[in-house]
């Protein structure tokens, strides 16, 4: 609607203005040469310039002929006229001489009064017919946005990419934080917006950006900003109106922030002659080099080597119709392919560069000045190259610049101490209470707690507190330059969003409660990052990636005495002792009746009678097999002993050892590898298999399983669906900590408990009979919780990621989590299984049984040897008795026979009764009976 009303406006004053109009054309002007009667290719550009200097440098590089290749020219002249304050006036302009010049270009200088109105008005008319605008001072942010202006090219980089160069100094300078001020327009934003999309992937943050109104109180805001205890920047960049200048920077210098303080402003504010500039200050402005003399022959020779580009379109130099006719609507055919491949041109080594253009029509490549402001004046002190989109170049001496307060020492840029109140809670590994003010400062911090029983005098008790999350903060505030003060949480809860006693209302409690309340700054614990959480809180990037896990006790297969029994069943044992004596019998059997073995054929001595022929002989061999000696060559083969004597005599007996001897082989192979086989699966185990193990889904009685009430994990299992049994289960039975939990799980009280990971890892490490089982679920992160929108958050993000880079949260992990000390646990995976005293007792107690078997039997060997020596004896007693009896009853008998005739006769008698004497135990009594007998018949 604009141009249309543009369009009428030309209409009525075209003629009112033709005479005034021709007065400002130069001399050149009056030449007007007819188009098409040249051999030469012939083009007019069109001069909107800011003075008649300006219109001479332009006749200068045109009206001539510009050699394009080889055999070819362009013959190249101008027409121009001086810019105007009022902008309806040069949008006339542009009509007028654009319809008589046909020109094809327009080069645009900048207004007498510095304004943007300018270059809009010179848009309104180039948008409207297609023609492309190469603008040499208009640096406004406004005009890249394509939206509105649609055919400018700049050789002039707008105010945007001051925040480049900014970049790069602080980059150079090492500073990582900053605060961003600027004003609440169109040019403000997008340059705050374009430093904050720099900083997005690098290693500096923002740590506030400040937004300030027209009339604003500086003084406030500038107050505000320095001495807010969470803000930790010394940097402050500022971009600013010109007209806000003097007030703002007069507000630094009232309040004193300046020691310690680094203050950049932008080029407008810094060039704006203002006597509030202070020494120390810091800013960049556009190189003289970018003078609008010189980006005037660099835009002429732009121009000609985009013509270039048609010089083999003949319908592009036969169109004789003008580009500019403000008596029609119909725009300049040609315009958007011109357009286009204007931004595809580019100069190389210009008066003022390499010029290349972006897709919004914005010079690249810039050149900027770094200016320090010494002594109210200012003083070049680096350079910023701007070579390609992703190439800088930055020169500056740091030994040169001057700080505020006319300091040469570089400020840090930081603030260097800030004390910050932390909670945490005792959980192994992460945080490790001991009661206690002995603390070692070297490894231990004091946290102490506060008492929640108000009987007690004193309010606090104090604790010693070291571990995983201890070592993280004191990391952290050696990176960060704080100090902090540790307490234990009071109530020993992580925090859970619930009512309390007669409170209508949820309120967090715990850890997260002391947060929202304002009795601490930060909470470093073992604290999961939750949707629940997160809405109420702040996280920063996780310290520790981990999940849920199950810790359950060891299970061992009970170890019985007949351990050693167990590769073979029962009846197989029966069938192998079975075997050993039927394989006796029938050896002893075959050696005894076979020919060759214990009996032998003999020839029969003749007497005469018939029947004669060969007997058999008993073999009288001592190593004959008898019964006994069998049952022991089959025991033997048996058990690999190896045999000595006793052995098989006959063939077809000694066949018979020979398939014995196969198949205890056999069976003792199979016995040892079936022994290595229940070996292997006699393995310490959990007794669960995971999350999804039967006896958790269906929950079974006397097995019990359990978490910490108002946990994370407790949360979890509440949330999913398809865990809801399991949380009906454990609801009624979780525990208040997971301390309670573990000491149950040891006692044996508590089966199974769930809960994260790192902490489970920990106690299985710590304790040989505890294990984890299953695989990890419920996947999540602990991490850093603070209130919303607090300026240690980003800080803190940085720092916790760096630390991941450089390895040193893998350093606590192995410090705190999988160290094991002193106490070294079987690893079952990688280690061989082998056999215990509790495997192997049974043989133990099978050889013990053996010995007090041998030594049984020794006793009942003696004892019978004894008893057989006594009867020997009491025989021998008998016979000497007998023999002594007998003497006296001889001497009777001599009495008695003293009238008999031969005394010789009596003593024969006697000897022959002595000689006839058995020597043998077993007739020894029989015949004394039998003597004696007759003795007394003889008395009688």
């Amino acid at each position: 609607m604009n141009l249309f009303c543009f369009y009428l406006i030309f209409s009525i004053h075209f003629s009112v203005i033709k005479l005034e109009t021709s007065d400002t054309f130069d001399s050149s002007t009056n030449k007007t040469i007819e188009l098409f009667e040249f051999d030469n290719l012939y083009i007019t550009i069109l001069g909107a310039l800011t003075n008649n200097e300006h219109i001479t440098i332009l006749n200068e590089h045109t009206n001539r002929l510009y050699r394009v290749s080889s055999h070819q020219e362009i013959y190249l002249s101008s027409q121009s006229f001086l810019l105007d304050s009022n902008p309806l006036l040069i949008a006339l302009k542009l009509c007028e001489i654009g319809n008589t010049s046909h020109a094809k270009a327009i080069i645009a200088g900048e207004g007498s009064d510095g304004s943007d109105l300018t270059l809009t008005a010179i848009s309104y008319v180039s948008d409207f017919y297609h023609i492309p605008v190469l603008a040499i001072a208009s640096r406004e942010n406004l005009f890249s946005d394509k939206a509105l202006y649609n055919y400018i090219v700049r050789l002039v980089p707008p105010y945007l990419y001051e925040a480049d160069a900014w970049f790069s100094i602080i980059r150079r300078l090492k500073y990582t934080k900053v605060v961003l001020i600027y004003s609440q327009d169109e040019e403000g934003r997008m340059v705050a917006s374009r430093f904050q999309m720099l900083t997005e992937d690098s290693e500096i943050q923002i740590e506030r950006t400040e937004e300030y109104e027209i009339n604003s109180n500086f003084t406030s805001i500038i107050s505000n900003l320095t001495s807010e205890d969470r803000l930790l920047s010394r940097v402050f960049i500022i971009h600013t109106r010109v007209e806000d200048t003097d007030d703002l920077l007069s507000a630094i210098v009232r309040l004193q922030h300046l020691e310690n303080f680094v203050w950049i402003i932008n080029e407008r504010a810094l060039m704006s002659n203002s006597s509030a500039l202070f020494d120390g200050l810091l800013g960049v402005k556009l190189h003289k080099l970018f003078s609008e003399e010189n980006l005037l022959i660099d835009a002429i020779k732009l121009l000609v080597n985009a013509f270039n580009n048609f010089i083999d379109d003949v319908g592009f130099w036969s169109d004789k119709k003008t580009a500019i006719n403000c008596s029609t609507i119909e725009p300049w055919s040609y315009g958007n392919d011109f357009y286009r491949k204007l931004l595809n041109t580019s100069l190389m080594h210009g008066v003022t560069g390499n010029i290349e253009f972006n897709e919004e029509g914005d010079r690249v490549e810039s050149l900027y000045e770094i200016i320090n402001i010494q002594n109210g004046q200012t003083k070049v002190v680096g350079t910023y190259r701007t070579n390609t989109i992703d190439k800088t170049e930055l020169v500056l001496d740091e030994q040169d610049l001057v700080w505020p307060n006319g300091l040469r020492r570089k400020p840090d840029g930081i603030r260097t101490r800030r004390n910050v109140s932390v909670v945490t809670i005792h959980e192994k590994p992460f945080t490790i209470a001991r009661p206690g003010n002995d603390c070692d400062p070297a490894i231990e911090v004091l946290c102490p707690r506060k008492r929640l029983n108000d009987s007690i005098n004193e309010e606090y008790e104090n604790f010693c507190c070291r571990g995983y999350c201890i070592d993280l903060l004191q990391e952290l505030s050696k990176n960060l330059s704080f100090v902090f003060t540790l307490h234990l949480v009071a109530d020993n809860k992580y925090g859970s969003y619930e009512k309390e006693k007669d409170d209508k209302h949820k309120r967090w409690d715990g850890m997260i409660g002391e947060l929202l309340n304002y009795e601490a700054d930060m909470i470093i614990a073992p604290l999961t990052i939750s949707p629940e959480r997160a809405e109420d809180i702040e996280f920063t990037k996780p310290f520790k990636y981990q999940g849920i896990t199950i810790l359950v006790r060891k299970t061992k297969n009970a170890s019985n005495l007949a351990s050693f029994l167990q590769p073979f069943k029962d009846s197989l044992w029966a069938m192998v002792l079975l075997s050993v004596h039927v394989i006796a019998v029938v050896l002893y059997l075959l050696d005894r009746f076979s020919p060759f073995g214990r009996f032998r054929f003999s020839p029969r001595q003749g007497t005469g009678r018939s029947g004669d022929g060969p007997v058999i002989e008993i073999n009288t061999e001592e190593d004959s097999l008898n019964l006994s000696r069998a049952l022991w060559f089959t025991w033997g083969v048996l058990l690999n002993s190896g045999i000595g004597e006793g052995t098989p005599r006959s063939f077809s007996a000694r066949v018979l050892g020979m398939v014995w001897a196969g198949f205890a082989m056999i069976m003792v192979a199979s016995y040892t590898a079936n022994l290595a086989a229940f070996l292997v699966l006699d393995r310490p185990q959990a007794g669960i298999s995971g999350i999804n193990d039967a006896r958790l889904r269906n929950p079974q009685d006397g097995f019990t399983y359990a978490t910490v009430k108002g946990s994370s994990v407790d949360m979890y299992f509440k949330r999913q669906v398809e865990f809801s049994t399991m949380y009906r289960t454990m609801e009624s039975k979780n525990y208040l900590t997971a301390e309670d939990a573990i000491a149950e799980l040891v006692a044996g009280t508590l089966k199974a408990f769930i809960w994260d990971s790192p902490r489970l890892e920990y106690e299985a490490a710590q304790n040989c009979d505890l294990v984890t089982a299953g695989e990890l679920f419920g996947r999540s992160s602990y991490g850093i919780a603070l209130r919303k929108r607090d300026a240690w958050i980003n800080p803190l993000s940085h720092a916790i990621l760096s630390f991941h880079e450089k390895g040193f949260m893998e350093t606590l992990d192995n410090k705190w989590i999988f160290f094991k000390g002193a106490k070294q646990c079987s690893d079952p995976s990688s280690s061989p299984a082998t056999l215990g005293v509790s495997n192997m007792l049974g043989v133990f107690l099978l050889v013990a049984g053996g010995i007090f078997a041998g030594f049984f039997l020794l006793a009942i060997e003696i004892a019978f040897k004894r008893r057989k020596e006594r009867r020997e004896k009491e025989v021998e007693l008998s016979r000497n008795a007998l023999i002594h009896w007998r003497k006296k009853i001889e001497k009777r008998r001599q009495r008695s026979i003293i009238f008999e005739t031969d005394n010789q006769q009596r003593r024969q008698i006697v000897d022959t009764d002595l000689h006839n004497e058995l020597p043998s135990q077993r007739f020894g009594l029989y015949k004394s009976s039998n003597k004696t007998n007759n003795l007394k018949d003889l008395t009688c």
